[in-house]
């Protein structure tokens, strides 16, 4: 089932004259409203969240914004240019998020997102990512999946939630509740619509066709259909001009997984000559298949460092066939690689003593694209005492950072996400427990050793000036390890609540 998901930005035009303005742009407090013309009237075109909050709405005269908000920065409308920023920021989207990317102009994008949400580890994973980027871009968004471009659309732009998923086929149930305004109709029709009693879509859905077809003529059916996915509405895939691509198309549409997986074969060949001219590898691979029926199935998948290596393409794509549904038949195979970075050929290693280092990019490539980038990871090491800070997740084939695991004392092969609280006795100070309970198991402790004391990092929070943990590690008699901890230094209150805690298994 296709999914779609439409990025709606409320306040694009100074979000982009803010991220232009750099240091320079007023700040995020005071409120700024763009300007423009409607015949002889100057009115306001755009508002940022602040002028918002504080009365001002599009289509207001520039002089009644002024009179209500003294001191009001105001700048001059450019849509050529907030155009022109809409679609670079559609393409820094179709480089990180899907191969089929579109401006939904004046304030939207719209992305067919099927089949690449497992690259971003989900749907919701998916949104929220998106969302924070660019907030950390300094642009507000509101995003929402569904089945259809329409239900998206409406969603996103008059739905409660800035972060919105519709579940697969459930897409009039939740359309119901949303104004006709969200059906993307002409003006007049949601208020004649009114004059009928029928305000919301769901009403709409409750009517006959014919009578309405007949009032207030198709473009109502049309749009209806269209956010339910009973009428096709294509996207046209945004496209930089200097993206590398090869296109083959067939007198004959294909079908067999056999001859699809053959013309991939040849694609990724002229593809990756056109890579070596330029001397890049790709980090982002797209397989459009265009079907018969105008529907477009896609295959994207990614690369952990720059590849043109023909055989490993081929295979990485060739493990996403059966992703692809033919349909009644495939008519044109498009490759294209939205994102790639320089690759400079380097001399395979010659040393008699020492052995080459083995190369695992390609299988974190092949395990990445089954289970998610972010699901291929490593740890490495950070500099701090408290146990939960002193990791952090980097990307599986990134360079050494150059730090050290700490060896004075041993530390647990499985730290949990957050430690456990644990029933336990033991005589305070410095003894430790005699037994644990821990998720409904009493485990008498047979060895043990400590107390390795760690204290808090002052300098991130006053609550952890004084802030003790005294550390053990215990063995019960069946022989299992654990970590556990004492949250306090057992004397002064001050220091920790006294409870006990594992943090940690070993072996």
């Amino acid at each position: 089932m296709a999914r779609v998901i439409s990025v709606f930005l409320p306040t694009w035009p100074t979000d982009r004259l803010r991220r232009k303005a750099g240091d320079t742009a007023p700040p995020a407090e005071a409120p700024l409203i763009i300007a423009g013309r409607d015949r002889n009237r100057r009115v306001v075109t755009a508002v940022d969240a602040a002028a918002r909050a504080l009365g001002l709405r599009v289509g207001m005269p520039v002089t009644k914004a002024q009179a209500l908000v003294p001191g009001l920065a105001i700048e001059p409308a450019n849509p050529r240019a907030d155009a022109e920023g809409l679609e670079r920021l559609a393409l820094w989207v179709l480089q990180r998020i899907a191969p089929i990317v579109a401006v939904d102009a004046p304030d939207g994008i719209v992305i067919d997102s099927t089949g690449a949400d497992h690259l971003h580890g989900g749907e919701a994973a998916m949104l929220e990512a998106l969302v924070g980027r660019l907030a950390m871009s300094g642009v507000r968004a509101r995003v929402a999946i569904a089945d259809s471009w329409g239900a998206a659309h409406a969603l996103a732009r008059y739905g409660a939630n800035a972060i919105a998923i519709a579940p697969p086929g459930e897409t009039a149930s939740v359309l119901s509740p949303l104004p006709l305004e969200a059906l993307r109709l002409p003006a007049a029709l949601p208020a004649g619509l009114r004059d009928l009693g029928i305000v919301a879509i769901g009403d709409v859905l409750a009517q006959p066709r014919s009578p309405l077809t007949r009032r207030f003529g198709p473009e109502l059916c049309r749009r209806l259909d269209q956010a339910l996915g009973h009428a096709a509405e294509p996207i046209i895939p945004l496209r930089p001009d200097d993206m590398i691509e090869v296109r083959r198309s067939f007198a004959e549409p294909i079908g067999a997984p056999e001859t699809i997986a053959r013309y991939i074969g040849k694609l990724v060949m002229v593809l990756c000559a056109m890579l070596e001219e330029r001397g890049l590898g790709a980090r982002r691979l797209d397989l459009l298949c265009h079907r018969v029926d105008n529907r477009v199935e896609t295959v994207r998948i990614g690369l952990a460092r720059p590849v043109r290596d023909p055989k490993h393409l081929n295979r990485l794509l060739c493990d996403r066939i059966e992703t692809i549904d033919p349909g009644l038949g495939i008519e044109i195979m498009t490759l294209a690689v939205p994102l790639a970075q320089p690759l400079i050929a380097k001399q395979a290693p010659n040393s008699l003593i020492a052995p080459a280092e083995p190369d695992l990019s390609g299988l974190i490539d092949t395990l990445a694209n089954r289970v998610g980038a972010k699901a291929i990871y490593r740890f490495a090491p950070v500099a701090s005492d408290v146990p939960e800070r002193s990791v952090r997740r980097i990307p599986a084939l990134a360079e050494d950072t150059g730090a050290g695991w700490p060896d004075h004392w041993p530390r647990p092969a499985r730290l949990l996400p957050r430690p456990e609280p644990i029933e336990t006795m033991a005589l305070l100070p410095d003894h430790p427990p005699n037994w644990i309970a821990w998720r409904g198991v009493r485990r008498r402790v047979k060895r043990a050793d400590g107390p390795e004391r760690v204290f808090g990092e002052w300098w991130k929070s006053d609550a952890e000036l004084v802030a003790v943990r005294d550390y053990f590690r215990l063995e019960d008699e069946s022989g299992q390890r654990f970590w556990v901890f004492r949250a306090g230094d057992g004397e002064n209150a001050a220091t920790g609540s006294h409870r006990w805690f594992l943090h940690g298994v070993f072996g």
